[in-house]
């Protein structure tokens, strides 16, 4: 299983700008049939350093998170989330079987 977490640190940090972006992002589960997971949640301990939003998303493959990164839905989302965006930092990694 491959797992990204996406860090988002956003130009106007107020709590409305904050819960539309989570919910913009919350918004992409169930339409891509790629995507295994999806949660989109907001920092509780504030600070300079911090971030707003951490999106985690899951997928079987790498192809799969490909598939994703394409998909009409997710651009559309990133299309937003680029206007809004101050700095970003992300995690990929894979979860092997045992």
């Amino acid at each position: 299983m491959i797992v990204n977490n996406l860090l988002l640190k956003l130009k106007n940090r107020d709590a409305d700008s904050i819960k539309k972006t989570q919910a913009l992002l919350l918004g992409m589960k169930g339409k891509i049939e790629v995507l295994l997971d999806l949660q989109a949640e907001t920092n509780i301990r504030q600070g300079r350093s911090a971030y707003d939003i951490m999106l985690i998303t899951k997928f079987k493959s790498m192809e799969d998170m490909e598939t994703y990164l394409a998909h009409p839905v997710h651009l559309e989302a990133a299309q937003y989330i680029v206007s809004v965006l101050d700095a970003q930092a992300s995690v990929c990694f894979e979860i092997k079987a045992e």
